[in-house]
């Protein structure tokens, strides 16, 4: 494989030959996948940086999902912190959030492998919707595999999916959330592996899927360094700041932060009730290593391996395990991980709204809530990735502001 001057500049946070990023990652998959999941595995770079897919991907993030999204220095948020905030407003993105990135670059390139139909798992549905809209653009056969406990929570969602033309598939076992449609999305992949692409929507699952949804992801931070030279003179923060449920967000706002040593990367989870309570998804505080839906990582278990059925009032945050990249950077220190409770989130969901006139997603309220977690000097740059906006949200928001009267 010819390796460009670009994939060498990206290299540095790729994972090795066998997919680990550290002891993390690899590909623990059923012998029926295996010829899907290397079809991937020997393909996507060269697929990825081919002159007429980067045209035609670069093409369509500019005119069909509005990039670049805008930077915001959040002034009045600044001066309650004391300290320079902006924003990466990945929220103003066609479909309201960052998943769009991923969705289009795996459409694009599961048509170049000849694929005929999608299938795609969601929680907070912004992925379902991503993966649905550029199906639908595409003319492409589109299966959104959601948890019953998620579509009742995230109905304006469900209903987006539904008018693209997707078909909504519910996950009723376990906890009904995004790691059961997640199983019935593979189980599906299994029973129909040669015409159908499963589109995952975060850094998880076997290799190649963490690198490839974090190179699409990774426009992100692209876009940060050459907007904050713009703005600062600068093109380096002081700190990055992200949710994380899987990662994925996170993982683009960190790609070309990960060899800047100076800055630090904070990456916030969601604690739910508290993370002692039982009802909890903050998996590098509760997880220990074990393989979940593909790869080897961090993930919430019972001693003898269990999958511990996680809460957050975000549904795209409610979720046991962790992408491989983010349990090696909480492991080898490179990442701050720290949480946030329901409570927590949507306090700085309030705050968020009435300082700066934005309503952020549930997730994109835990990484907010970190900035009461942390000392800032004046001087410090923060850049927090506003992952998505709220409206899927406003039923809970609307609970909770009758609830505190």
């Amino acid at each position: 494989m010819m390796i460009t001057k670009e994939m060498k500049e990206m290299a540095f946070t790729s994972p090795n030959e066998q997919g680990y990023y550290g002891k993390f990652g690899g590909a623990y998959i059923p012998e029926m996948l295996h010829r899907n999941v290397e079809e991937l595995r020997l393909n996507y770079l060269n697929i990825m940086y081919e002159a007429s897919f980067q045209k035609e991907f670069q093409q369509l993030l500019k005119d069909y999902v509005g990039r670049p999204t805008p930077l915001f220095l959040a002034e009045r948020l600044s001066k309650t912190f004391n300290t320079q905030i902006y924003l990466k407003r990945e929220d103003l993105n066609h479909t309201g959030a960052h998943k769009i990135n991923n969705a289009i670059g795996q459409v694009l390139l599961a048509q170049r492998l000849g694929k005929k139909r999608i299938i795609a798992e969601t929680g907070a549905g912004q992925h379902g919707v991503a993966t649905a809209t550029v199906c639908a653009l595409k003319g492409i056969e589109c299966v959104v595999y959601m948890g019953e406990k998620d579509i009742e929570r995230q109905a304006p969602n469900v209903a987006r999916m539904k008018m693209l033309g997707a078909k909504v598939v519910p996950a009723t076992s376990g906890s009904k959330t995004l790691k059961d449609a997640t199983n019935e999305a593979i189980r599906a992949w299994i029973n129909d592996p040669l015409d159908t692409h499963y589109i995952i929507g975060s850094v998880v699952g076997p290799h190649p899927y963490p690198d490839m949804v974090a190179r699409f992801q990774s426009v992100i931070s692209e876009e940060t360094r050459w907007q904050l030279k713009e703005k600062t003179g600068s093109e380096l923060p002081t700190h990055v700041i992200a949710c994380v449920g899987g990662g994925s967000n996170a993982a683009g706002a960190f790609y070309h932060f990960l060899e800047e040593k100076e800055v630090q990367l904070v990456a916030v989870e969601a604690a739910g009730h508290g993370i002692s309570s039982g009802l909890s998804a903050a998996t590098t505080q509760l997880g220990k290593p074990g393989v979940l839906h593909g790869s080897k990582s961090l993930v919430m278990q019972t001693e003898d391996g269990q999958v511990v059925e996680p809460h957050s009032i975000s549904a795209g945050l409610d979720y046991p395990g962790i992408g491989p990249l983010h349990a090696h950077l909480f492991e080898s220190g490179r990442g701050l991980f720290l949480s946030a409770t329901d409570e927590e989130a949507l306090d700085a969901a309030f705050e968020l709204s009435k300082l700066e006139g934005i309503i952020p997603a549930l997730e994109s309220a835990h990484a907010l809530s970190a900035l009461k977690q942390i000392q800032f000097k004046e001087s410090d740059v923060v850049v927090l990735c506003l992952s998505g906006r709220g409206d899927k949200d406003l039923a809970t928001y609307m609970n909770e502001l009758e609830r505190r009267g």
